[in-house]
C-alpha cells in the first residue's frame, strides 16, 4: 500500500468526505516534494511506516502514530528553530477538520513536538515513533553517508565553517543520551551500528 492509500485509510475512520482527504494529502504530498527537501521528504515517511511494520504489535494507538508520522516534518525549514512546532499546529488544525476527537489530537501534537529533542518519553508509543524517526542512524554506512549528504544538501544555505560545527553539536547529542533509541527492538537492532556511524561522521567533519 503507498502512501496516498495508508493516508486515505487512516482517514475514512474519521469522515467519507473524499474531497476533504483529497485535499489534505495533496498538501502532505506537496510539502515533503518541495525543492530542498533531500532528506525530509516522503521517501522518509515511507522509511518510516517500514519500521514501524515490525513493531506494530506493540503500538497501543498506531491511528494516532501514523498521523505523527504524516505530520512530523509538514513544515520543514532548514533556517528554522520551530519546525516541530509549526508541524504540531499544522496537524492540530487539519485533524480537527477530520474530526479527530481532542484527546487523540492532543496525543499526536505531543508526539510530533517530542521528535524536536527525542528524548526519551513516559508514552510508549511516542517512543516507537522517535525510534522511527532516528533509524536511519543505524543503517549500513553507505546508507548513512547517503542520509549525511542529504541533510548537508538541505543545510546548502549555510557554509561549511556554520554548518560543521551546529552538525557536530547534533551528533554529540545523539552520543550522549543514555541511548539513542528508547525501545528494546530499536536499540537491539540499531544502536550498535549508530554509535559507530556518528563516531566515524565526526571524524569527516
Amino acid at each position: 500500500m503507498n502512501l496516498n492509500q495508508q493516508f486515505e485509510q487512516l482517514c475514512f475512520s474519521f469522515t467519507n468526505d473524499q474531497q476533504l482527504i483529497n485535499s489534505l494529502w495533496k498538501e502532505i504530498e506537496t510539502r515533503y516534494s518541495e525543492k530542498g527537501r533531500h532528506y525530509h521528504n516522503l521517501f522518509h515517511l515511507e522509511n518510516m511506516f517500514h519500521e514501524l511494520e515490525a513493531v506494530k504489535a506493540n503500538i497501543s494507538d498506531f491511528t494516532a502514530v501514523s498521523f505523527s508520522v504524516f505530520y512530523h516534518d509538514i513544515i520543514y525549514d532548514a533556517t528554522s528553530k520551530s519546525n516541530e512546532e509549526k508541524s504540531a499546529v499544522k496537524a492540530e488544525k487539519r485533524l480537527s477538520e477530520l474530526h479527530v476527537n481532542n484527546d487523540k489530537i492532543s496525543i499526536i501534537s505531543e508526539q510530533i513536538l517530542a521528535t524536536k529533542s527525542h528524548q526519551q518519553s513516559d508514552h510508549g508509543d511516542t517512543n516507537y515513533l522517535l525510534d522511527a524517526d532516528l533509524s536511519v542512524l543505524g543503517k549500513d554506512f553507505k546508507t548513512y553517508m547517503e542520509y549525511t549528504q542529504n541533510i548537508r544538501r538541505e543545510y546548502s544555505i549555510y557554509p561549511d565553517f556554520l554548518y560543521k560545527p551546529g552538525r557536530k553539536k547534533v551528533l554529540k547529542h545523539f552520543l550522549e543520551l543514555e541511548s539513542i533509541f528508547k525501545t528494546e527492538y530499536f536499540k537491539n537492532t540499531y544502536e550498535v551500528q549508530a554509535k559507530e556511524n556518528i563516531a566515524a561522521e565526526l571524524n569527516l567533519l
